[in-house]
């Protein structure tokens, strides 16, 4: 282990480094170096480091190739880099939101330090603010020349994954590091929910395992693994990692969205109530848990309270500084107006949600196609193409949907088919938890049914049932019950037609008594024979 200090000796510095055998506790080589002045210390830190590299046998030649100053490889400003170096240690224990004030203090006092733009550019897009998110990775890319050769790793991969896309290069990123820096455990952890946005959730779990043993203290990596249990519906491997959460007293804004999606799971009402209330005036929790009781009424058909809720979160989010996931719950609140066939709020909440911020113009225009608007989700879609030209989840998830979502309002069913075929090996993907998962899939079984092919339809409705993980707590998960029961009455299997929309019913049998959805399927229903 190397250990290092920096303390003041009435007008310097004493610099300290020492690297111990952690089994016998034995110094194995110490240095120390003396500062005159503040302005001194980062210079003699470098100095301390370069004589420690060599008593550790580092060869001259590697010390020569990596000998980079620290106020060159860092940043010049000592406060910036305080700044810095507390961000990443809030961040580790108690998640973003903790972390962001002090970032942007780090590159206030220092904007050319690259790694300081870099991991708030990660906050940033982790708060749902995409712009602010590739502002920053973009500026920390530019200045990749003033990092070590390690966080060049770290500025690469962020910049395909939050500027350009490019997720085929970020995950290449992921594997050079693993080669390079095997200990380092953020590869693991960033390759794991590469695979898990790519839909290969076994295979992220056994990445996001490894990451925590080699840091068993980023609640981050406690969060995507929680996440992606929920999404297998292993739900007892879910309570294990809540737990560990707890026991080692680690702090996340999202844990308590995973503690609610799991109680949804188990259909334990009282501590989805419970959680909501706990929540009730957390700056960084408290929008995301009213978001998750909106989707949640939506899911049992209660649209006034969904729409209550949504306003809720909208509203907390803004007073928190949160404006990024406002935009986020008022373009989900447009999409699922939209699946519940509320035309008119549904376009409303999506203009509403694209004058507050872009980052959710996929979402929006999806909620726009969805709701008939299909000039202004055509030209967004167009948009979309052109300033991501090689965004992989842009062009093989999002615009398919949008584009199928089109063709099915304008009765073209076959090329809403033909559309969403690019869409095949992406489509059980995406982020570990959202709302707008598997589109393709439901969207084509629609288009399945305008096509009277029932039997491709069941298949295609199916899929959403074999992965109420994936869907949790979002609309797709009651109202594919209805779908299922128009296919199965088309394939006149009355027995299992009744009982998918009995399945829905039930789950609606509180809803507002004006709900579309609930009239088509009381309608449908009372006609089988």
């Amino acid at each position: 282990m190397l250990l290092g200090s920096i303390s003041s000796i009435g007008s310097h510095y004493a610099i300290e480094l020492k690297a111990v055998n952690c089994e016998t506790e034995e110094a194995l080589a110490e240095e120390q170096k003396e500062a005159n002045s503040r302005e001194e210390v980062l210079t003699k830190l470098h100095d301390a480091g370069v004589s420690m590299r060599n008593k550790l046998g580092e060869s001259l030649a590697s010390i020569q190739k990596y000998d980079v100053p620290v106020e060159q490889a860092t940043t010049p400003s000592l406060e910036a880099l305080q700044a810095y170096s507390a961000a990443l240690r809030a961040r580790q224990s108690r998640g973003d939101e903790e972390a962001l004030p002090l970032l942007k203090r780090a590159v206030t006092m220092d904007p050319n330090f690259a790694m300081a733009h870099a991991v708030l550019g990660t906050v940033y897009s982790n708060l749902a603010d995409a712009a602010l998110a590739a502002e920053h990775t973009t500026k920390a890319h530019e200045l990749r020349d003033r990092v070590t050769e390690r966080e060049k790793f770290y500025v690469d991969s962020a910049y395909y994954a939050q500027v350009t896309g490019e997720l085929q290069k970020e995950i290449e990123v992921y594997e050079q590091w693993m080669q390079v820096y095997p200990r380092d455990r953020t590869p693991y952890h960033k390759l794991a929910y590469c695979d898990g946005f790519l839909g290969q959730y076994d295979k992220a779990t056994a990445g996001y395992r490894e990451a925590m043993k080699l840091d068993p203290k980023d609640v981050v990596n406690y969060v995507d693994l929680a996440s992606t249990y929920i999404i297998l519906n292993r739900l007892d491997d879910t309570r294990n990692i809540l737990d560990e959460v707890q026991t080692r007293k680690l702090e996340h804004e999202y844990v308590p969205q995973v503690q609610y999606l799991l109680a949804f799971m188990r259909g334990d009402a009282k501590e989805m109530e419970r959680l909501v209330s706990t929540a009730a005036g957390t700056p960084d929790s408290e929008d995301i848990l009213l978001s998750s009781q909106a989707d949640t009424e939506g899911y049992y058909g209660r649209l006034q309270k969904a729409r209550d809720f949504s306003h809720k979160a909208i509203e907390s989010a803004l007073q928190h500084q949160a404006k990024g996931r406002a935009s986020e719950w008022q373009a989900h609140a447009a999409l699922r107006e939209a699946e519940l066939g509320n035309v008119v709020q549904a376009r409303q909440q999506a203009a509403a949600a694209l004058t507050t911020g872009e980052d959710i113009r996929e979402v929006a225009a999806l909620a726009l196609a969805r709701a008939g608007d299909v000039v202004r989700a055509s030209a967004i879609a167009r948009d979309l193409a052109r300033r991501s030209p090689a965004d992989l989840w842009v062009d093989n998830y999002w615009l398919p949907s949008i584009r199928a979502a089109i063709e099915i309002h304008e009765k073209n069913p076959a090329r809403a088919i033909e559309a969403l075929e690019i869409a095949r090996p992406y489509e059980l993907g995406g982020d570990p938890i959202t709302l707008d998962t598997l589109y393709p899939v439901y969207l084509r079984g629609q288009a399945y049914l305008m096509l009277r092919n029932a039997s491709a339809a069941v298949s295609e409705f199916q899929k959403i049932i074999d992965h109420r993980g994936r869907v949790v707590n979002g609309v797709f998960g009651a109202l594919v019950y209805l779908q299922l029961g128009r296919a199965y009455s088309m394939l006149s299997d009355t027995q299992k037609a009744r009982n998918a929309y009995e399945k829905f019913l039930a789950l609606w049998k509180n809803a507002d008594p004006d709900a579309f959805p609930l009239r088509q399927a009381t309608a449908e229903y009372s006609a089988l024979h």
